[in-house]
């Protein structure tokens, strides 16, 4: 029989927040799979854990994950920790996970510390609907793809960053959002931690605040998303510049038929499919359009 793999997250800062069950499976499992194990023996000692430890990251993820995985076959049972946080969450276990799950081998979570949840119920911004992008590429043409997807967004926006890249990433996000400088941010930092400190403030203000000073620790950035009132209202505009014939043409070279192209034409312009048809009528004629339907 199957072992099972269990993903358990650990604190993001404050020990105690390792929670019984968690300890309990790390005590009881037959092999930790951690990100650095340099960084998690502090933390198994700290609990007094002996259980056996090997490495799982980045770099290795492919092989090492075949191996874990012959591991599980033999009905051995896995306890898989990252630095900090929740497994498979910006970090290379959704990969294993994804493996295991391909194999028939059972996954378990023990839910527990998130930094992302965590700093996006402290932002002050809007929780309902939220994108977490983790930490935006570092390769220019990545980096430009992702940043251009979240031009409009009306979602609010979770990003990881590290200290040394914080100003990049702030000056990345004024140019490339819609209004960026303007949006409102919140810089999450030490969180659970004794010196925890969130800054809910706006992107040019937080420009301002680290030309004179600068960024300390891991950064998660909760940001505001943009008005959806604004973007229909900037749709709407952009389609008053053009015709109702030109609207309903665009659609129809795309490989629509009439009547398509006017549905299309009329959600655009938040009208009726008549109210395109009398327009079509009074600007070609009443008989050059047929209407269809």
């Amino acid at each position: 029989m199957d072992g099972i793999l269990y993903l358990c997250a650990t604190p993001i800062g404050n020990l105690s927040d390792m929670s019984p069950r968690i300890r309990e499976c790390l005590e009881s499992v037959d092999l930790i799979a951690a990100e650095d194990t340099r960084n998690s023996i502090k933390l198994l000692n700290h609990f007094d854990i002996h259980t056996p430890m090997t490495s799982y990251h980045e770099y290795n993820k492919i092989d090492k994950a075949m191996s874990l995985i012959a591991t599980l076959r033999e009905g051995k049972n896995i306890a898989l920790i990252t630095d900090a946080g929740t497994p498979a969450i910006s970090d290379p276990g959704e990969d294993l996970v994804r493996m295991c799950a391909e194999a028939g081998i059972t996954v378990t979570s023990l839910p527990g510390p998130c930094a992302c949840i965590t700093a996006l119920t402290l932002s002050g911004l809007n929780t309902r609907r939220f994108v977490f992008e983790g930490f935006i590429p570092r390769d220019k043409k990545e980096r430009a793809q992702v940043l251009k997807s979240l031009e409009n967004e009306t979602r609010t926006m979770i990003v990881y960053e590290a200290p040394h890249h914080l100003k990049g990433m702030l000056d990345d996000l004024a140019k490339s959002l819609n209004g960026g400088e303007n949006r409102k941010i919140a810089l999450c930092r030490e969180l659970t931690k004794k010196f925890e400190e969130i800054d809910r403030t706006t992107i040019r203000a937080a420009i301002t605040k680290y030309e004179t000073e600068e960024p300390r620790g891991e950064y998660v950035l909760v940001i505001e998303g943009r008005d959806a009132g604004e973007i229909r209202a900037e749709e709407e505009a952009r389609w008053e510049e053009i015709s109702v014939t030109e609207h309903v043409k665009m659609y129809e070279d795309k490989g629509m038929d009439r009547k398509e192209a006017m549905k299309a034409a009329a959600k655009d312009r938040g009208v009726g499919k008549r109210d395109i048809y009398a327009a079509l009528e009074k600007e070609s004629g009443k008989d050059s359009v047929n209407e269809q339907g």
